[in-house]
């Protein structure tokens, strides 16, 4: 197993991050790198790993989020926004629905740009472990390009691209 990589980022105001988001976000996706079924579908796809990079924004306009998607030494680099939920005190597990829903999302759009097979069902969640490993979230404000006073209110393709580091990629851009 182990083809799934996933890199956890936020856009911030305030330099924090929805921890419990992140969590659940990638509780998810380690589900799906462990299961029989998702791994033959991504079997499928003819590149051995995909590394899936999870930019969840604050509160911007998500009508459309935004997703990288290219080939980079033998490995597929998807990368997405998605909406942060509300800051609340929730718990990662009452944010696992949402989690679900964004993390199927993206899949969709790496099935269509890969032209692979429908997802397989997403299987049950184990329960988290009590000691969860440290989870590393990278964070970066997001400044206007234009240097106006109004935020630009959402990542552009470019920024994704570059918030986990990426170089020289053959884009499958959508």
């Amino acid at each position: 197993m182990d083809w799934l990589h996933p890199l956890m980022g936020t856009t911030t105001v305030d330099g924090r991050a929805s921890q419990a988001y992140m969590v659940a976000l990638q509780h998810v996706v380690m589900t799906l790198d462990g299961d029989p079924a998702w791994q033959r579908w991504w079997d499928a796809a003819g590149v051995p790993e995909c590394e899936l990079g999870i930019v969840a924004e604050g509160p911007f306009d998500h009508l459309r989020p935004s997703a990288d998607i290219c080939k980079v030494s033998g490995k597929l680099r998807a990368n997405f926004t998605c909406a942060a939920p509300a800051p609340g005190a929730r718990r990662p597990a009452e944010l696992f629905p949402l989690a679900v829903h964004e993390v199927t999302g993206m899949f969709e759009v790496i099935r269509e740009a890969m032209g692979l097979g429908a997802l397989p069902p997403v299987p049950p969640l184990p329960d988290l472990p009590d000691h969860a490993r440290e989870l590393e979230v990278t964070c970066k404000a997001v400044v206007p390009e234009t240097g106006e006073v109004d935020a630009q209110g959402y990542l552009t393709l470019t920024q994704i691209r570059e918030f986990f580091g990426d170089e020289d990629p053959q884009s499958l851009s959508r």
